[in-house]
């Protein structure tokens, strides 16, 4: 049987109030429990007696075997340093979105390539015919050029 020192929730909506719980890993949350060791009030200030533990019981049951999870080693690191070593955890892929997020991300980004793709053909396709038309508006803007310089040349 594999024992863990965990949080118990109780109290009314939006106003938590937990109990500091040895239960078997294998029941609910808020369910069967062996011994209640203290409890924790987020409600109150942080300066205030937010978590209360006994800690005689606490050792007792580490010597068992019991586990705390994260936020219970936390308390009991921060109320006697040597009954616990709580250490940060590592997870690099905490922020990392989910796979569903990934798909939805990329077909975005396609769509995106997509629109960017037909404004640059249209921006393209409009400038092409403005294109054509330069040089014929230039060529017909030389050609009397040239004309009225042959007649100059005709008339000298």
């Amino acid at each position: 049987m594999s024992l863990k020192i965990r949080l118990a929730r109780g109290g009314a909506k939006k106003r938590p109030y937990y109990r500091i719980v040895v239960a078997d890993s294998r029941s609910p949350r808020d369910g069967r429990f062996i011994e209640k060791i203290g409890s924790y009030n987020p409600m109150l200030p942080k300066d205030g007696q937010r978590v209360e533990l006994d800690m005689e019981k606490v050792k007792a049951w580490l010597a068992k075997g019991a586990k705390p999870t994260d936020r219970v080693g936390r308390f009991i690191h921060q109320i006697e340093a040597d009954a616990w070593k709580w250490e940060a955890g590592n997870n690099p892929q905490k922020a990392e979105p989910g796979q569903k997020a990934k798909e939805l991300a990329a077909e975005k980004a396609e769509k995106e390539a997509e629109r960017k793709a037909a404004a640059e053909e249209a921006k393209a396709a409009a400038e092409a015919p403005a294109a054509e038309e330069a040089p014929a508006e230039d060529a017909a803007a030389e050609a009397p050029a040239e004309d009225a310089a042959a007649e100059e040349a005709k008339s000298e």
